[in-house]
């Protein structure tokens, strides 16, 4: 990781910097562009079948259930505004949601469909909040899989149960999660899913991801469609509303050739270090600094305001020094060559597997001094 060199680097929740890797696939890309034009692109066209077959291989999906997208919200709207809504439907959810999946779903008020935002305990997403808020109009239940702001992390299968209880469907927006948790779509019980993968994924801003469960392809109305949403694809003579069988029928025209070439590579360095739908060394290396910056916070006066139980921790820490606004204390740790960030007045940090301890006393020594 590059990005070591120079800086104590704590948020990856907002956007990770590239591997080395990565940085040498994006700059591979760039030669072939400029050196062969399109000469070069059936090779990019097969680095994306190959991106796709491994992000199915990370969740226990089937290379078909995935689609390439530019973002999360780009997902998310997918789903928002490809389902078959009725006046009177509703879309339950925890309030406090990153605002990209809060707006898609607040847009089809004008359609006659209900946002119901469920009050959260603390900081805790109430299961039972969540399913007392559902009644038999309830189509789509959404939630995140890890708070931005609170770093809560919920357990994806027990939405996924509210949901499906209630005869709804279930959507985990889960940038905030993969690429250190371990996620198994078909065991978890996930009808759709989306994730940028500029976090945790450690790829570039402008290449995402997008899961929908086999059988409900056809429930979805396409959007964005062009010739990469068909069968015959680049066979442009032919012209026939053909939808590929595949969730690539959402993916449109043409892609963010390097971004996905970029984060083909990044992917391939997280499995190749043992992240899978089973288990992730990721996520106990994350967790482990994460305690361990919280120790280190609160034994020079920070106050931890993240919920640190087993069942809800994350490797988003949110906590903050009394008496000193967040806004001036990102930029003093700026300054002393450490990077976090703040979210709703209070600091957040957010430590990735390649940190190291090293990293963890230069965050601490800025924060005392």
């Amino acid at each position: 990781m590059p990005v070591a060199q120079k800086w104590a680097y704590f948020d990856h929740a907002c956007v990770a910097p590239i591997p080395q890797v990565t940085a040498d696939a994006m700059s591979q890309w760039t030669r072939e562009s400029s050196l062969d034009g399109d000469v070069a692109w059936p090779g990019w066209l097969a680095k994306h079948d190959n991106l796709r077959r491994l992000v199915a291989q990370m969740i226990n999906a089937a290379a078909e259930e995935i689609a390439l997208i530019p973002n999360t919200t780009f997902g998310i709207n997918l789903v928002a505004e490809g389902f078959p809504w009725r006046t009177g439907d509703n879309i339950v959810m925890p309030d406090h949601e990153f605002p990209s999946n809060v707006y898609p779903w607040m847009a089809l008020e004008s359609r006659g469909v209900e946002l119901r935002r469920v009050e959260l305990d603390g900081s805790r997403v109430d299961a039972n909040r969540i399913a007392d808020a559902c009644d038999e109009r309830t189509r789509i239940v959404s939630a995140s899989w890890i708070g931005y702001a609170s770093g809560y992390r919920i357990d994806p299968s027990e939405l996924a149960t509210v949901a499906h209880d209630a005869g709804a469907l279930f959507f985990l927006d889960a940038i905030q999660g993969l690429g250190v948790h371990a996620l198994d779509v078909e065991a978890t019980g996930v009808d759709f899913l989306a994730a940028d993968g500029h976090k945790w994924l450690l790829g570039p801003e402008g290449a995402g991801l997008f899961y929908c469960r086999r059988e409900h392809l056809n429930l979805l109305r396409p959007m964005n469609i062009g010739w990469n949403s068909v069968n015959q694809g680049i066979d442009f003579s032919k012209i026939k509303l053909d939808f590929r069988h595949s969730a690539s029928r959402y993916e449109g025209g043409t892609q963010n050739m390097a971004g996905f070439i970029g984060l083909y590579s990044s992917l391939r360095l997280l499995v190749d270090f043992g992240l899978s739908f089973e288990q992730s060394p990721i996520r106990e290396q994350v967790l482990a600094y994460s305690d361990q910056i919280c120790e280190v916070l609160e034994s020079v006066g920070a106050k931890v305001l993240s919920d640190r139980s087993e069942e809800a921790k994350s490797g988003i820490v949110s906590f903050e020094v009394p008496g000193k606004p967040a806004e001036q204390l990102v930029q003093s740790l700026r300054a002393a060559g450490v990077v976090v960030s703040q979210r709703a007045g209070r600091l957040r940090i957010s430590a990735h597997c390649y940190n190291n301890l090293d990293d963890i006393d230069r965050l601490v020594e800025a924060v005392r001094s």
